[in-house]
C-alpha cells in the first residue's frame, strides 16, 4: 500500500491522518476517534510512520457503498 497525504490508519483505538507526506518525512495528526480532537502535528520518517502503523488498516471513507 502505498502512503498518501489525506489517508487515515486505524490501529486499535487510534487514528492516524497524514496531513503532509514528503519524500522523506510524514506529518501526522494522532487521534482516539475518527472526528475527534487530535493531538499535536509530528513529524517522523517514513521508515518511522510504517513501523508506527504496522498491523493498522487503512480507512475508506465508502466502506458501506457498493
Amino acid at each position: 500500500m502505498r502512503l498518501k497525504q489525506g489517508q487515515i490508519w486505524v490501529k486499535k483505538n487510534q487514528y492516524f491522518r497524514i496531513t503532509e507526506w514528503s519524500r522523506l518525512t510524514i506529518q501526522y495528526k494522532m487521534s482516539f476517534s475518527l472526528n475527534g480532537a487530535e493531538e499535536e502535528l509530528e513529524e517522523v520518517s517514513k521508515k518511522e510512520f510504517c513501523r508506527l502503523i504496522k498491523g493498522a488498516e487503512l480507512y475508506e471513507e465508502n466502506q458501506g457503498d457498493s
